[in-house]
């Protein structure tokens, strides 16, 4: 069983490109703790130093293991080799709506963890990782969907950043005709289209920007995607396929999107924070010409919004170095790490008093922006799901999906959708 657990890892590794551990690091040391970390922009890269630091302070080892850039994909594998109680991995990075999913293989993290320093952490995100009571996971790094935008294009057609997805659209027509006049063929808006979690975020968000389009479920646990506003929404984003928006959107993942909008084949992008560095990095097409700013309102009663992403550290069950592997999640989760993260690799910290921080403001602009944005952030319906959240999300993105792809109407998925999320709950009554 482990040899299979260990090749679909590396199967998921080679698909992902990333067949390898940190930079030819000895994997012999079986003292060393091993994490699992991100490589989307600049996360193995931070993550690796962060680990370097906390090995000098310590005098311990860590090994770093790749995981794919997938969410599904690394959902599956952290499943399966947590399924089998396997002690390969001691410290998994694991995604903020994944704590009502693997709970029953993770630590409490209060056993390690000062009660007076979690309580500097911003307390909806401790409340996120709290499940029957216990801290599953620890909050490492948040995110909210953006939306960048070429400043030199709305500059030179003289339009202003727009303020709902109707004057979005309107811009993105105007500067893709303008620019085809002269010989450049560019697109008006690239965004996470492909049938996975990315999906879910994307059309959520649009969703919840438009009064009464609602969520996938509400906070009381009733279904709410089959209504004619959220249908509408969805409808408008399959017109934009293959008008504003490339027919192969419907593939993208975030770096897809990134690499277009980097190669300055876009006026609009959706995507993360974690592309702003990497869009003005020196080598950058687009470096000096792009925007950043919150998610566009669904309409003039709508508002901005964006869904509540991020990743967190989880101490395995079956690790054999617990008190070593949960120094080193205190260490990359503590306040002098998670400023450091801030600075060098424009990630937002779970600290909330970071955010007055001025070198942490002077590093990064879009501290400020995001104080704003957190005030109305979106939730994925983790919470009210619990360990069927991975089904519900996938009953959710499928129906979006189809609709972008012209295979029935909003409303004729999600009639279907609902369908199937009441024989989930029992109508709704019972996630657990």
């Amino acid at each position: 069983m482990k040899k299979l657990l260990i090749g679909l890892l590396f199967l998921g590794l080679i698909v992902g490109g990333y067949f390898y551990f940190a930079d030819g690091e000895d994997n012999s040391d079986n003292d060393a703790v091993t994490i699992t970390c991100g490589m989307v922009g600049l996360e193995h890269k931070t993550c690796k130093e962060g680990v370097a630091l906390w090995e000098k302070k310590t005098g311990k080892k860590a090994k770093i293991l790749p995981a794919p850039n997938g969410s599904n994909e690394r959902l599956t594998i952290f499943q399966q080799y947590l399924a089998a109680g396997d002690a390969s991995i001691d410290v998994y990075q694991v995604d903020v709506v994944w704590p009502g999913l693997l709970e029953n293989h993770l630590e409490d993290l209060k056993k390690y963890i000062p009660q007076e320093e979690l309580d500097t952490y911003i307390p909806t995100l401790i409340e996120n990782n709290t499940v029957n009571g216990r801290l599953v996971a620890m909050p490492w790094f948040i995110q909210v969907g953006f939306m960048y935008y070429r400043k030199d294009l709305l500059e030179k057609y003289n339009r202003p950043v727009p303020q709902t997805w109707e004057e979005m659209e309107e811009t993105a027509k105007i500067i893709m005709e303008g620019e085809k006049k002269t010989g450049d063929n560019i697109w008006g808006y690239v965004f996470q289209g492909k049938a996975y979690e990315g999906l879910t975020c994307n059309a959520l968000e649009m969703m919840n920007s438009t009064k009464d389009g609602g969520t996938i479920i509400d906070h009381k646990g009733k279904i709410t995607l089959n209504n004619s506003q959220a249908a509408g929404v969805i409808n408008r984003l399959s017109r934009w396929i293959g008008t504003i928006a490339p027919e192969g959107v419907l593939n993208y993942e975030q770096e897809d999107c990134r690499g277009i909008f980097q190669s300055g084949k876009a006026v609009f992008m959706r995507n993360w924070p974690y592309a702003w560095p990497l869009l003005n990095s020196d080598d950058s097409p687009v470096k000096g010409k792009i925007g950043i700013a919150p998610l566009p309102k669904g309409g003039k009663d709508g508002h901005h919004t964006g869904v509540l992403g991020g990743w967190n550290l989880a101490l395995s069950k079956y690790s054999k170095r617990k008190e070593d592997a949960a120094d080193l999640i205190r260490f990359l989760t503590g306040k002098k790490e998670l400023r450091r993260r801030a600075i060098v690799g424009g990630y937002f910290p779970t600290i909330e008093s970071l955010y007055n921080d001025k070198d942490i403001v002077a590093a990064n602009p879009l501290m400020k922006i995001m104080k704003k944005v957190l005030k109305t952030i979106t939730a994925r319906p983790g919470g009210q799901t619990g360990s069927k959240y991975s089904q519900v999300s996938s009953v959710f993105w499928n129906s979006v999906h189809k609709t972008l792809s012209k295979n029935g109407t909003a409303e004729e998925n999600f009639a279907t959708a609902a369908e199937k999320l009441n024989s989930l709950s029992k109508n709704g009554t019972k996630w657990y």
